[in-house]
């Protein structure tokens, strides 16, 4: 049995834990990570999965814009645990990250990645022919979702990071807090839970 919750500070370090496992390093290499450097994900919509304490899946989304003037988000990276997987896990991150995003009145979402296996979401390549990446990509795995009618229609240009940047700490604060070793930080509670499986 999993649950799926909004992503809380304490589950930064086993989220990118996670990700180094199942994706390496390579993932930092890739143009779609050029999108999320130095930025904070969309608001509210970064979402694990759990069995019982243990981190098993996370995904987030990312502001960006689909061409001039048209807001979306970036989904990615999708990651489930190797001994977790074909569970649901990663069908039940994408679908609470967009029910999320449609709560929140997001109108597009896009991704790079595999038709096979987001297709059953809705995404397609359809309507981001006129849309691309800064950087290498295989276009044909570039993906667009509408989570509004018509939203995708006439979508065309550079694919640019908007989201709110994250504050990078000064060296002279960092250095002290080593210095002065870390006080002991309280965990905070679990996000609300989204989704709960049913099999045991």
């Amino acid at each position: 049995m999993f649950t799926i919750q909004q992503e809380t500070p304490c589950d930064a370090g086993q989220r990118e834990a996670l990700l180094d496992t199942v994706m390496g390093e390579a993932r930092f290499t890739k143009t779609a990570a050029r999108l999320r450097e130095d930025r904070l994900p969309a608001e509210g919509l970064s979402f694990v999965a759990r069995a019982t304490r243990r981190l098993i899946g996370a995904v987030q989304l990312w502001d960006v814009s689909a061409g001039p003037g048209r807001p979306a988000l970036l989904l990615g990276p999708l990651a489930v645990a190797a001994d977790c997987r074909n569970r649901g896990v990663g069908t039940a991150l994408v679908r609470s990250a967009l029910d999320a995003a449609r709560r929140r009145g997001h109108r597009i979402v896009l991704l790079v990645g595999d038709a096979s296996y987001y297709g059953r979401f809705g995404f397609s390549n359809e309507k981001t022919q006129a849309l691309w990446l800064p950087g290498p990509y295989e276009r044909e795995r570039m993906l667009g979702l509408e989570l509004a009618t018509g939203a995708l229609d006439g979508a065309r240009g550079l694919v640019h990071a908007t989201g709110r940047l994250a504050a990078r700490p000064e060296l002279a604060a960092l250095i002290a807090e080593l210095l002065a070793g870390r006080a002991p930080i309280s965990e905070p509670a679990p996000g609300p839970t989204l989704f709960t499986s049913r099999a045991a």
